[in-house]
């Protein structure tokens, strides 16, 4: 039973993300939840545009190793871009809000884990409720690049109705065929990207409250978060237990797609520090 236990975590540890996801196509667009025995419990929120797979394989990891993981699915997400026409930011904390609860109800230390705007809505739940044992905050935007340029003309797009943008990528970040790629919307309405933003900025008010044990990560290569993101972050939260980490050449939301799977481990290591 061991040895098959521990085949099975290490399939999910050195797995191929890209090689996973046409396995497990049917799971893309999906909330997940897996039981564990340890009697706790991790609330993984995935990013703006994406689905819950894009944390998927970082919850069987958690979930292989004893903790309860959900993986919810932020509304209007998992569907079609013009679903999140008319979604507003504080919809997305009260779908993560829920999450929480669910888990709270049944599991002594719940712990949170977001990526990028899902680790915006981590932030926000943070100041509310101290009871949160623990919270990992991955691409974590404190402020965006070119942030007053790029939300301006937002804003004067959104004058002329429902407006829609591609999503543009860099070219030194791989293919198009990147995990992350394959399960986001490649379009997006102006008015949700908007409300993202709205997130942000709510967000990054009274780091000061926040006093949990924190773990934050962002990639040196980030091509949306400013370099400094993490830097004032880390210097703002007023938690006794912090800790930064950089992720070398990485895409944004790197967690679907990272090579460097020690990042789970050090996850893993962090929730059981705490």
């Amino acid at each position: 039973m061991v040895k098959r236990i521990l085949k099975k975590a290490k399939n999910i540890f050195f797995a191929n993300p890209e090689l996973l996801y046409r396995e497990e196509r049917q799971f893309v667009n999906k909330p997940f939840y897996f039981e564990g025995a340890n009697g706790k419990a991790a609330l993984l929120l995935h990013g703006w545009t994406c689905t819950p797979y894009e944390v998927r394989r970082l919850g069987k990891y958690l979930n292989e190793r004893g903790y309860t993981v959900s993986g919810i699915q932020f509304s209007g997400h998992g569907t079609v871009p013009k679903d999140l026409e008319g979604i507003k930011w504080q919809t997305w904390v009260d779908d993560a809000l829920r999450g929480y609860d669910e888990l709270k109800a049944n599991h002594e230390k719940v712990y949170i884990v977001g990526t990028s705007i899902g680790a915006n809505v981590a932030m926000v739940l943070a100041k509310e409720k101290p009871d949160i044992s623990a919270i990992v905050l991955m691409a974590a935007p404190y402020k965006l690049k070119l942030e007053s340029l790029v939300v301006a003309f937002a804003k004067f797009l959104s004058l002329f109705g429902n407006i829609y943008n591609k999503k543009f990528y860099p070219p030194t970040f791989g293919s198009a065929a990147t995990v992350t790629r394959l399960i986001s919307y490649q379009t997006y309405p102006i008015i949700s990207a908007l409300e993202a933003f709205d997130l942000i900025k709510q967000s990054r008010k009274g780091l000061e409250k926040i006093e949990h044990p924190c773990f934050i990560l962002q990639s040196t290569h980030d091509h949306i978060v400013t370099k400094d993101s993490m830097e004032i972050i880390y210097s703002s939260i007023s938690s006794k237990k912090k800790k930064k980490q950089y992720i070398e050449k990485a895409y944004h939301t790197f967690i679907s797609d990272i090579k460097n799977e020690h990042v789970f481990k050090d996850i893993f290591d962090f929730l059981e520090e705490n």
